[in-house]
């Protein structure tokens, strides 16, 4: 694989945090539909309601986040392969900018929601390669989540790597899963060199 560039989910992969993800659904009462869709088709004080709630759970996640081992070593294996590194994330543009700066990290193309472009929707991941030049085909994705995955397959990348210590959670799903960033630093050194 020509491997030109990965994309990095944020929360649960380049960091790591404890979202309660059901627990936040069920206030927010999103239903099946993913929270930053549901929150969109909300108006008035309703949606501004809901949006603090939301919020106040991202701060409170992004301020507990600790970077994930192996993350920085990872990133400076693709950077002295001349592999670009991108990162897209449904939490905010503050949050992430607050959590890059913390970290010290660098990505070449960082794309949060107020693009308006979220996953699972593949179209943060198309913004990401039209911006960096790349074909679906020398991308891959590094995530935590079925978000993840949906958003590489409908973006037509077929490289996808999970770092989860779940990996029965990915079971008939085209992806590799990894238990941490050492076994997934080695799999990409592997392509890299081949």
């Amino acid at each position: 694989m020509d491997l030109r560039g990965v994309i990095f989910d944020l929360d649960g992969t380049v960091v790591e945090n404890d979202y309660d993800w059901v627990r936040i659904r069920e206030e927010l009462g999103t239903g099946a539909t993913s929270i930053l869709a549901y929150l969109d088709s909300l108006e008035g004080p309703e949606r501004a309601a809901k949006w603090t709630i939301l919020e106040s759970h991202e701060a409170e996640q992004t301020e507990a986040s600790i970077l994930r081992e192996g993350v920085r070593e990872l990133l400076d294996v693709l950077r002295a392969r001349g592999v670009a590194a991108a990162l897209v994330t449904n939490n905010s543009r503050k949050n992430t900018e607050f959590l890059l700066e913390k970290f010290g990290l660098e990505f070449d193309c960082v794309v949060t929601r107020e693009s308006g472009l979220w996953k699972p929707s593949g179209a943060p991941f198309r913004d990401v390669m039209n911006n960096l030049g790349l074909e679906p085909g020398t991308c891959g994705v590094v995530g935590d989540t079925h978000f993840d995955v949906l958003a590489a397959l409908d973006a037509g990348i077929g490289a996808i790597f999970l770092v989860s210590d779940e990996p029965e959670q990915f079971a008939g799903f085209p992806v590799e899963v990894f238990p941490d960033m050492e076994f997934l630093r080695d799999r990409l050194e592997s392509l890299l060199s081949a």
